[in-house]
């Protein structure tokens, strides 16, 4: 056991190395996404003003907002690297395209649960069936049929192609779901950036505006975070992999 240990080490050399720059990496994503929401939490909360009709329930959608545009950063990422990994075949670039990929699932169910609350503050509705939230469950279950596709038993080259090609052809409905209130206008969902020939929507007062600009940083940091830490613990698990593998055809020896 000893000697595979050790030609294990000599295969990976500089591995106390990377370890430690991985480390100092998570370490430094992991502050900044802490300092940042906190930062983000007090202009939600303190520094944003209160919108008259809705109250304090309008608040939530800073969260809403910020988590559908990091579930749409998720799915671009995903659908690159799944581009990158056909031309490439690198194993690299499929575990960025699957980490992205799950989570922005996560953050697609917390649009999916966020909009609800807010509809029924706001529509005194917790569903309608009009285009952007038909879209939005459209691109969830998209994805969810990627990771199952993942997950699927099988050599994992051929299962990563297959995914590959589902997350380019997924990302499709990612414009889609933003288009859709300019496309089919309904009488929820409004329009704030943007509207019709002049490109302006009905617009976001000052304080509020620097809260959501604020709040959708905080995210993308708190992403860039996942994405790291969802990579890490993936190589972990393909080198884990490689070493039983290692380990059982030294055993049949």
């Amino acid at each position: 056991m000893s000697m595979n240990l050790e030609r294990e080490k000599a295969v990976l050399p500089g591995t106390n190395l990377t370890e430690t720059k991985t480390n100092n990496i998570t370490s430094i994503l992991f502050g900044g996404t802490v300092v940042s929401m906190l930062v983000a939490l007090y202009f939600i909360f303190i520094y944003a003003a209160e919108e008259k009709t809705m109250g304090a329930a309008q608040k939530i959608f800073y969260f809403h907002v910020s988590s559908a545009w990091l579930a749409f950063m998720a799915f671009f990422v995903t659908f690159v690297f799944s581009i990158l990994f056909l031309i490439k075949r690198e194993r690299i670039f499929d575990t960025y395209a699957y980490v992205s990929a799950e989570i922005g699932i996560v953050f697609t169910i917390i649009v999916l649960t966020t909009g609800p609350i807010w509809a029924k503050s706001s529509w005194n509705t917790w569903w309608v069936w009009e285009p952007r939230l038909i879209t939005t469950l459209i691109l969830f279950f998209i994805y969810i049929a990627y990771i199952m596709i993942r997950q699927m038993d099988g050599v994992w080259d051929k299962k990563a192609r297959l995914a590959a090609v589902f997350g380019i052809i997924g990302f499709a409905d990612v414009p889609i779901v933003f288009f859709a209130i300019r496309w089919w206008q309904t009488k929820f969902h409004p329009i704030v950036f943007g509207n019709g020939v002049s490109q302006k929507g009905g617009g976001i007062e000052g304080t509020m505006l620097t809260g959501l600009f604020v709040s959708l940083a905080a995210f993308t940091i708190l992403y860039s975070y996942l994405l790291h830490k969802g990579v890490t613990f993936e190589n972990m698990k393909i080198k884990v992999e490689r070493y039983k593998e290692k380990l059982r055809a030294d055993m049949e020896k």
